[in-house]
């Protein structure tokens, strides 16, 4: 058996050598789990497990529900739903400070959920929100940090491809469950997110507001439901048990599509293609990465690299509270260098027997997995969601740190609570019955 500490630094030296070198993360991941695993197997026999593996892991009916959610949400991308819900969220902030800091994180939230994606949220509602902020006096810097700030809570807030990939990584949690804690845990985000907006407001008075025109309200919300009712479809379905998680996503995609095609009239029957080609590139980009993760977990079990590791941090503390500590670190460090797909499908088979040897719930454990490495997203020096928020702000990411600060003590705050506070996000799924 080859020393753990030997196939560890051969793994993540030539990972972050490729990486280093500008080799998508996709084959980083397979050409470093291809050299680990070749420390105990011939060339020839590494090779041909490492591929076996990879097929092997994408031969599962619960993915199927990965390429509907992609294409339900490329259709609201392009389907001018972002526009409906910055006019409906604006209904409860308008007379409030900072009012339209708060229309942009309800609708990060909104659209990140019926889209699923943090980076189109953020492309979709910072567009409008952020040039409209600046043209009423607000700080553009300030106004880009609200925008990259509450984008991520679509990653929690369902349906997500994130909890179907820990469902899937974690070997059956229940995705219902996941969805319920999840929707509290990104609603605390999004809770946080206002309170430093409303500090910040009334430092900096803010206090412009609009009003709500006679007839508007009922024009607004009329034009709005539907595409919030989505959630309401999909989540309620699985929970009520109407339809699997694959189902909801085959019925997210039909829903979107009357949305778009028929109901808005948003989207053209020419706009099929092109929505069809964008949604084909994103899944094979997931399931590319899916199959590689799961040859790297392989080359790590080949090498006795989880055992190590779990022997490692037990032998730290048996206090489940330190053991969370160094877990949710370790997670926000991985976040910020590691996009959250491959993230999920590699550490959830190594920290997911650690957390459960010391009593945390698994469903728990998923919904603080996702959180952790969404911060990810919107932390330096690889956070997609910083410099894409940066990009569609029109402003710098070193101007974006400091307005970011509070925001992401919020956000560590929130994250801290759920972590030593399961019943903060495990009550509702207990209460829908799911878990």
């Amino acid at each position: 058996m080859i020393d753990p500490l030997v196939a560890t630094s051969m793994l993540v030296g030539i990972f972050l050598l490729l990486l280093v070198m500008g080799t998508p993360i996709g084959l980083c991941i397979v050409i470093a789990s291809g050299a680990t695993i070749m420390l105990v197997l011939p060339f020839d026999i590494a090779m041909f497990t490492t591929a076996q593996k990879m097929f092997s892991s994408l031969d599962s009916f619960a993915l199927l529900a990965v390429p509907f959610f992609i294409l339900s949400g490329v259709i609201m991308n392009n389907g001018g739903i972002a526009t409906r819900l910055v006019h409906f969220a604006k209904l409860f902030t308008g007379r409030i400070p900072g009012s339209l800091s708060y229309a942009n994180i309800a609708g990060n939230m909104m659209f990140g959920a019926v889209s699923g994606s943090a980076i189109a949220a953020s492309t979709s509602i910072g567009g409008v929100m952020i040039p409209m902020s600046a043209k009423e006096g607000y700080n553009r810097n300030f106004a880009s940090a609200v925008n990259i700030a509450s984008a991520p809570t679509g990653m929690l807030i369902p349906p997500t491809t994130a909890f179907i990939l820990y469902a899937l990584a974690s070997g059956g949690t229940s995705i219902a469950a996941l969805f319920a804690g999840g929707f509290v845990a990104g609603s605390l985000w999004g809770m946080g997110c206002m309170i430093v907006t409303y500090v910040v407001a009334k430092r900096h008075h803010y206090t412009n507001f609009f009003a709500v025109q006679k007839g508007m309200a009922w024009h607004v919300t009329r034009n709005a439901i539907p595409s919030l009712l989505l959630i309401v479809i999909i989540v309620g379905g699985i929970v009520e048990g109407i339809f699997t998680a694959i189902e909801a996503s085959a019925v997210a995609v039909v829903y979107t599509a009357y949305l778009t095609l028929f109901l808005y009239k948003t989207l053209r029957y020419k706009d099929v293609p092109r929505i069809l080609i964008q949604t084909f590139v994103m899944t094979g980009v997931i399931m590319f990465l899916l199959a590689t993760s799961s040859a790297m977990s392989f080359a790590m079990s080949m090498t006795g690299i989880p055992a190590a590791l779990t022997h490692l941090i037990l032998g730290i503390s048996n206090n489940p509270a330190w053991i969370m500590l160094i877990i949710t670190v370790f997670l926000l460090v991985v976040g910020a260098f590691m996009d959250i797909g491959p993230a999920i499908l590699i550490f959830t088979p190594i920290l997911l027997p650690i957390v459960e040897k010391v009593g945390v719930n698994p469903v728990h454990f998923g919904i603080l997995m996702v959180y952790n490495l969404a911060i990810g997203t919107i932390t330096p020096p690889v956070g997609s969601g910083l410099y894409v928020g940066a990009s569609v702000g029109q402003v710098k990411v070193e101007n974006l740190i400091k307005p970011l600060m509070p925001f992401y003590i919020a956000i560590v705050i929130v994250l801290l609570m759920i972590t030593y506070l399961p019943e903060v996000t495990l009550f509702l799924p207990k209460m829908l019955g799911v878990m």
